[in-house]
């Protein structure tokens, strides 16, 4: 029996591309040796319905350029797709493999071309990866060695960063195809104007929300009392001799990193954590201590472990001040005053947010709220934020909600008023209205061409070599190369 298979888009249109991503979120790739093929005389159905049937001794499926991949890395890609809960039903063996003979293609060209990855922040992304898998579920390191069929921690980390590594440079191979793909207004409306009209793209319900934030205010007192118990911290260090890592454990409150010991890794070149912690950690000496300083998210001392270049390796203790009951009271009584005077129509809800809201980010928009994916005002109702949807999803137009309580990242309390204040129902694509998603549908056809071109273009460039095994897949792209000249 023929098996078929869709090499997996990149750009567009690529469900199974975003559950094909192996160990913690990355594919696999295989060992760098080449083996000698082992060819399966017996030719069984390549599906994912007979894995446990197959008996074969792990050789290679394929050479692209450097890389080898192995029989078993198709296997690991079904075991990470069942570990994270996906269903393998309709996912062939030759659908999996085309996505890998991608993956290297591009991670080949990218050495090529001397795209190079920063290794201490892929190290820093396997300590998140094994940390957020460990807490996911609830294991242990010897269980996940288990699982993994490692037999060390050492390992585990080495195929990691491997596998951190390819997917890194074959994502980065990926943008630089395209980073200069651009389309035309001319172009946006030719696409539009070559789609079939019954076969136009249906754009579900949109919504337009607004909202009001107030956060209950921080006492003076609160804030004296962490900043006391940092500097108690600070001098237990330098004059008892006392661990700021074991500090950090037992009394930070930055749940990412307070495993680690209070760890991060700043890069000068690359903005990470807020302008107020990289001044004052840049700021620092080795083995320094800073005083404390504050932050959104609370008050911080930071200890300057290693300075490597452009590398700075920083560990920190968080501490939040407490939020009193009066604060707490207050915020609600306060929030619920400001729906009362709209609600009797004494201001509108723009005015109120900009008077009002203690939200920094949407406050001098009239509390209008912004679409993280699309950087527009509308939100697909199908596509928004789960919390967001339960909370809106029974408003009428122009209704205000209840004085509802949330939290975020920053504030563990704090409370807010919703009101939608523009509906779009679901509708046919139109040029005018839709333009912007119709430009990015366009851009997305684009780019998806310019990468099938390079794809192309660098099969016949590239030493590729398919095991017999695996050609009966049939292949978008050609793959087969050698067969067909």
């Amino acid at each position: 029996m023929q098996l078929k298979t869709n090499n997996l888009k990149s750009i567009t249109k690529s469900v199974v591309a975003t559950v094909l991503l192996g160990l913690f979120g990355m594919s696999y790739s295989g060992a760098q040796e080449i083996i000698q093929d082992v060819v399966d005389t017996t030719k069984k159905e390549m599906d994912s319905t007979n894995m446990s049937a197959r008996k074969k001794v792990d050789g290679v499926a394929a050479v692209v350029g450097d890389f080898v991949i192995l029989d078993s890395d198709i296997d690991k890609e079904y075991i990470q797709l069942q570990a994270r809960g996906v269903s393998i039903k309709d996912i062939t063996r030759c659908k999996l493999f085309g996505k890998l003979l991608e993956d290297k293609l591009y991670a080949h060209h990218a050495i090529q071309d001397s795209i190079t990855v920063n290794e201490l922040e892929i190290r820093s992304n396997i300590e998140q990866q094994i940390d957020a898998f460990l807490e996911q579920k609830g294991g242990s390191m010897a269980e996940l060695l288990e699982y993994y069929n490692k037999d060390s921690e050492q390992s585990l980390r080495d195929e990691m960063f491997e596998i951190n590594k390819n997917v890194k440079l074959a994502s980065d191979m990926q943008r630089k195809i395209i980073e200069d793909v651009e389309v035309t207004p001319e172009e946006v409306r030719d696409y539009f104007n070559s789609i079939p009209k019954d076969e136009r793209p249906i754009f579900g319900t949109e919504l337009k929300v607004a909202q009001i934030v107030v956060i209950p205010e921080i006492s003076e007192e609160s804030k004296q009392e962490v900043i006391d118990r940092l500097k108690e911290y600070k001098a237990d260090v330098i004059e008892n001799g006392a661990s700021f890592t074991t500090k950090a454990v037992f009394y930070s409150d930055d749940t990412g990193s307070r495993s680690k010991g209070g760890m991060y890794t700043l890069n000068r070149k690359r903005p990470q954590m807020v302008k107020e912690f990289r001044d004052v950690a840049f700021s620092l000496q080795e083995g320094e201590i800073s005083e404390p300083f504050e932050t959104d998210f609370g008050y911080h001392i930071i200890l300057l472990e290693k300075i490597r270049g452009q590398e700075y390796d920083v560990r920190h203790i968080l501490l939040r001040p407490d939020v009193t009951e009066e604060a707490i009271k207050a915020a609600r009584e306060k929030i619920t005053k400001v729906r009362e005077q709209i609600l009797a129509g004494d201001m509108t809800f723009a005015d109120a947010a900009r008077e009002f809201s203690d939200e920094k980010e949407t406050k001098f928009e009239g509390g209008q709220l912004i679409n993280p994916y699309t950087q527009e005002s509308s939100m697909e109702l199908t596509k928004m934020d789960p919390e967001l949807y339960g909370q809106i999803q029974d408003l009428k137009d122009g209704e205000i909600s209840l004085v509802l309580e949330d939290q975020d990242r920053v504030n563990p309390i704090k409370f807010k008023i919703l009101t939608v204040t523009d509906r779009i129902d679901e509708h046919e694509a139109d040029f005018a209205r839709d333009y912007l998603k119709i430009k990015n549908l366009a851009l997305q056809d684009k780019q998806y061409k310019v990468i099938e071109k390079w794809q192309e273009e660098k099969i016949y460039d590239t030493y590729v070599k398919i095991n017999d095994d695996y050609k009966g897949c049939e292949f978008n792209s050609n793959w087969l190369k050698t067969e067909k000249e």
